[in-house]
């Protein structure tokens, strides 16, 4: 499971998207978007079993979890689709997205960052500063004339995406969303249907050979061009060895010129007494990985990292806030890194 990020409010209609919900009967997943003027739009996903991590495109072109849609209002045929929703257990990127504000969340999702808010109280404050850093570094990387990128985690719907921000610059930006969680994926691909300068990847981080293999990535991200590749608040549930080698296949593909997005959690003194307690919030089964700065600025390599360098994402400009406040509990550190144009 990785974290959450994803659509939102669109730059020219606003669109809200409501909450997700589950039949008891067909384990059917509905999103409804609602546009201007008090136009709507349904798409629904028919749960029929779990797939595995990396689940291609089915038989007779159609991906999985994804469905047929006609025009912004069309109500749409279900194409069947995989589905791993259980609103029981708390979910990493629905904790998340209950923090951000949002609606995509269960009762156990909020009943764990509430728990998690006891151990960490300015987790939340953490999370919309997280949120403020990737806009903030997507439009800063689009300026500098970028237009292709890839989000490695990219969770569920929260404004304001990074397609949003990019294209707040470039207008043409083409972006790679990646996720490993099921219903992320049918979940966005509806969404992101009549968009063809975006795709959406099932895939997971721990394999990030087969991301880069995979037919949707090559046919939208040319890597002999620079690239942006987001990691977001999501290298932290991966284990450290994980975290390493994810990241270090992308960064070894990118061409010069292009650019890391990172923010990661950090271990440190603040944190590390209260470790058992954000560990229980999350469920034993949840990889959390905290790691001290030292190895975070390491997923860079030899990239030049910008101005202000990797510090706690509530100091980056975008998120700060002035007064400027106490050092966080809920340690996150951020950065962009660039790949340096090397002399032949």
């Amino acid at each position: 499971m990785l974290t959450s990020r994803i659509l939102g409010r669109d730059l020219c209609h606003r669109t809200q998207i409501g909450v997700l919900t589950e039949t008891t009967s067909s384990h059917a997943v509905a999103a409804r978007a609602s546009f201007g003027h008090g136009r709507q739009a349904w798409w629904s996903m028919v749960a029929v079993e779990r797939a595995p991590v990396g689940h291609r495109a089915a038989p007779g072109g159609h991906r999985t979890g994804a469905v047929g849609v006609t025009g912004d209002v069309a109500r749409p045929r279900a194409v069947p689709g995989p589905a791993d929703l259980d609103p029981a257990r708390p979910n990493a990127a629905r904790i998340y997205d209950y923090l951000l504000g949002g609606k995509d969340n269960y009762a156990a999702d909020r009943q764990a960052a509430e728990q998690l808010l006891r151990a960490l109280p300015d987790a939340r404050l953490v999370a919309k500063a997280n949120r403020a850093f990737m806009a903030a570094a997507v439009r800063q990387v689009a300026a500098s004339g970028v237009a292709q990128f890839v989000d490695v985690g990219t969770g569920l719907p929260t404004p304001p995406s990074v397609h949003e921000c990019a294209r707040s610059v470039v207008p043409g930006a083409r972006v790679a969303y990646v996720d490993n969680d099921p219903v992320v994926v049918a979940h966005s691909r509806a969404l992101l249907a009549t968009d063809d300068l975006l795709t959406v990847i099932s895939g997971d981080a721990r394999d990030a050979e087969a991301i880069l293999a995979d037919p949707q990535f090559g046919s939208l991200i040319d890597l002999n061009q620079p690239v942006c590749v987001l990691f977001v608040s999501m290298l932290h549930f991966l284990a450290p060895a994980q975290a390493d080698a994810a990241v270090a296949a992308f960064r070894d593909r990118l061409a010069p010129g292009s650019y890391l997005v990172i923010s990661a959690g950090q271990r440190n003194e603040l944190n590390r007494p209260t470790e058992g307690r954000v560990q229980a919030a999350y469920g034993s089964s949840t990889i959390l990985s905290g790691r001290p700065a030292s190895e975070i600025a390491a997923y860079f390599g030899d990239f030049e990292l910008l101005p202000p360098g990797l510090v706690p994402v509530t100091d980056w400009p975008a998120a700060a806030s002035d007064p400027p406040l106490p050092p966080p509990k809920a340690g996150m550190l951020a950065a962009i890194g660039r790949k340096p144009h090397h002399p032949e």
